[in-house]
């Protein structure tokens, strides 16, 4: 028996199957064998010497005055015979020999080893992907299958990605590696798993920066909250609980380079890191960069605030489409009215009056900006005004 144990050895080197859960399936698979030739009734104990590979078998029986089911009970003259000692009721071993075993028995054995072998090493694949959940991989890109992508996760496990979880204007050639945010890792019925990727999954960004920033991996500096368009922008709030490290100034890096990095790995998309205040009319304003604001007036019970801004600033404010409101309104949690200072004078508001207005459907659309009712869309790069947007004019305003 000593080739199994080098064999489980072996696998257990190059593949990081257990060779004590191997051996744990071997044994339960000599138990199914043995119902073969012995019956559903009987009751096998087998044992595998963890470290010669000897297997023992013993069919274990009540000692009974008159035997009803040979399968799980023996007479007391049988059982004397084997024990002087033996008594009504006692429970008795008897050892099988492994020749007993039927051909067919011999047979299902052998499958039944070898399919534990097989599951064996599944287990160990899912188990250090499962280790990876909620954190990123880097895959191999094998080609398109329809609109979908084929990856290479290492040399034995291939994920999906699927069109849903693309960004839309990526395209890859095959042999492209590309960083991937582990979505969930679950089992199917039939013991095998499937590996969720995504590619637009707004914490493929939360990670990135903890990859790239040392800060923000040793928890110095939190990324409180995250807004994403993928393939378009990004907005982070991040807070320092050193007050003498600059959140912002940590995640850009020197020069920008933290963040360029990170810009890179999400194909160019734009990110705004904007500082996080627990003052919500501080926050809301900080969100709105690059843009500008005279005043927030903030009603906390509705989740609701209204902004002033200059005139001429309305534009950025509000963004492309309304891109900046709306990734502003995913990063705070509230909804938020814009107007501008001409705006503002003609409907008669101003910061110091309570918060009653109801909200201009034309500027700003409640579903459409609300946190929880933000439906993921997917914008085109080529939609995006850069000038109006500029990472270092967002920087130099905060």
């Amino acid at each position: 028996m000593s080739e199994i144990i080098d064999a489980l050895n072996q696998l257990e080197k190059e593949k990081g199957i257990s060779k004590d859960k191997i051996m744990e399936k071997i044994e339960s698979s000599l138990v199914s064998a043995c119902e073969r030739d012995f019956g559903k009734d009987a009751v096998i104990e087998v044992s595998m010497n963890r470290e010669t590979g000897d297997i023992s078998l013993f069919q274990k029986k009540i000692v009974v005055e008159k035997v009803e089911n040979d399968a799980n009970e023996i007479s007391l003259v049988q059982a004397k015979a084997m024990n002087d000692d033996a008594a009504l009721g006692d429970e008795i071993s008897i050892e099988i020999k492994t020749k007993e075993f039927g051909r067919i028995a011999a047979q299902k054995a052998r499958s039944i080893i070898v399919q534990a072998i097989k599951e064996g090493e599944r287990d160990a694949i899912y188990e250090h992907f499962a280790c990876r959940e909620k954190d990123i991989i880097t895959g191999v890109v094998q080609r398109y299958v329809g609109n979908n992508i084929s990856i290479s996760l290492d040399d034995r496990t291939d994920t999906i990605l699927n069109e849903n979880e693309q960004v839309k204007g990526e395209y890859y050639k095959r042999g492209d590696r590309i960083k991937l945010y582990v979505v969930e890792v679950k089992k199917n019925q039939k013991g095998g798993f499937k590996i969720l990727v995504s590619r637009t999954h707004k914490d493929l960004v939360r990670k990135l920066f903890e990859r790239e920033v040392a800060e923000v991996a040793d928890g110095t500096v939190e990324i409180k909250s995250i807004s994403r368009e993928p393939g378009s922008r990004s907005k982070i709030a991040v807070w320092s609980n050193d007050p003498n490290v600059d959140p912002v100034g940590a995640c850009v890096g020197l020069n920008g380079t933290r963040v360029n990095t990170i810009v890179d790995d999400l194909k160019g998309e734009k990110i705004d890191i904007i500082n996080w205040d627990e003052d919500p009319a501080v926050f809301i304003e900080n969100s709105l960069s690059p843009s500008k604001v005279v005043s927030v007036s903030v009603d906390t019970e509705e989740k609701s605030a209204r902004v002033v801004v200059p005139d001429y600033q309305l534009s950025l404010a509000i963004g492309k489409e309304g891109q900046n409101a709306r990734l502003a309104a995913r990063l705070t949690g509230y909804k938020i009215d814009i107007k501008s200072e001409s705006q503002a004078k003609q409907v008669g508001y101003d910061e110091d009056e309570e918060l009653e207005f109801e909200f201009n459907e034309d500027d700003f659309d409640d579903e459409e900006y609300s946190d929880e009712d933000y439906n993921d869309k997917e914008y085109d790069d080529e939609e995006y005004d850069d000038e109006e947007y500029d990472d270092e004019e967002s920087n130099d305003e905060e």
